[in-house]
């Protein structure tokens, strides 16, 4: 599902051009159309653009990284496989902007959220160094989970946050399905997503971390706990959020500063970026998954429900859009950004 996410977001994009395809042995030689025959999975037509790009064997690196300047990656593979195919990718001279968790605890590959932590693309001159390459390197994109909560977060560092308390009501095309694919999920809820609060509670650290000597070292505080559940949902992940201060803000100090926050992307006016980072609604239901996730064309963060909390200094709500923000559209705008600051030129 991510992978056609990312043929989809880019059909027509400004800077990128879809020129190769490569996935298992079992499609090569297939067109990309006969490939995913029966299993395109987004509302949206197939781009007939694609349609007849032959498809390759990704095992077969040189190949493939010969026509290509930049390799988004999405696959379903084991961790030590998918980290030895996309080394062997960067050491073959090619960027790699991933959306699998494999690297992303590598001491000296970014994981990054171009709006909160681009500093961390510093880091990509010791992996150059380390993988013996001039021009390869890889970047990942963290959790989907993370992107409704953590950006809220990012705006109110200035307030030392010390303790989080996050639950996330999770779509199911995070799961990489569809009710056709899983009609269990209809009319459910699943309380239990493998491995997912784990990377809920550990990468916002490694996001708010610092590039030292060549690798990332996480930050150290706030003390984040999560649970994470699957809902009944297509597309769009929400989260309830509770979290206390070191110095506490008052309310408008929060919404001003949720209003205000912008990053990199914002500045350099990338393609994929949006606007508002984060928006505010005063409504009491709001934000809500159907309506809301599409902000900003899927890419912009939603908030609401700001209030103070009796145990914890304020409670809110988040949402993102988990196939767009949250995995291949945040990967295209880490590639964008990547270009815009010199990491990835036309080979």
């Amino acid at each position: 599902m991510v992978g056609q996410r990312f043929i989809a977001l880019l059909e027509n994009h400004p800077w990128f051009q879809v020129t190769a395809i490569a996935a298992s042995a079992n499609s090569a030689g297939k067109t990309y159309e006969e490939s995913v025959k029966g299993r395109w999975k987004l509302s949206s037509p197939m781009p007939e653009t694609v349609k007849n790009i032959p498809v390759q064997d990704a095992s077969h690196v040189e190949e493939v990284a010969s026509g290509v300047d930049l390799i988004f990656c999405a696959v379903d593979m084991k961790k030590n496989e998918i980290q030895a195919l996309e080394e062997a990718y960067a050491k073959a001279g090619v960027p790699v902007i991933s959306n699998n968790s494999a690297h992303r605890w590598t001491p000296d590959v970014p994981m990054v959220v171009p709006e909160i932590n681009p500093e961390h693309l510093e880091v990509i001159a010791a992996q150059r160094k380390r993988l013996g390459t001039e021009t390869g390197f890889i970047a990942v994109k963290p959790n989907c989970s993370i992107q409704s909560y953590v950006p809220m977060l990012t705006a109110l560092r200035g307030f030392k946050p010390t303790q989080v308390v996050a639950s996330t009501y999770q779509a199911i095309s995070g799961a990489g399905k569809t009710f056709t694919d899983w009609p269990e999920m209809l009319d459910n809820v699943i309380p239990y997503i493998g491995g997912e609060e784990e990377k809920s509670e550990q990468e916002p650290l490694r996001i708010w971390g610092t590039v030292e000597d060549g690798a990332i070292v996480k930050a150290s505080s706030p003390q984040i706990t999560t649970q994470c559940i699957r809902v009944p949902v297509t597309d769009g992940h929400l989260a309830t959020v509770f979290v206390s201060f070191e110095n506490k803000p008052s309310k408008e100090d929060i919404l001003e500063s949720w209003k205000n926050y912008k990053g990199r992307p914002q500045e350099l006016e990338l393609p994929s970026a949006p606007k508002q980072f984060i928006t505010y609604f005063e409504e009491e239901n709001r934000p809500q998954t159907n309506l809301d996730r599409d902000l900003e064309n899927g890419m912009g963060i939603s908030a609401g429900r700001l209030r103070e909390d009796s145990l914890y200094d304020f409670k809110f709500v988040g949402l993102s859009h988990n196939t767009l923000r949250g995995a291949a559209g945040g990967a295209v705008l880490i590639a964008e950004l990547l270009k815009a600051e010199g990491y990835i030129t036309a080979r």
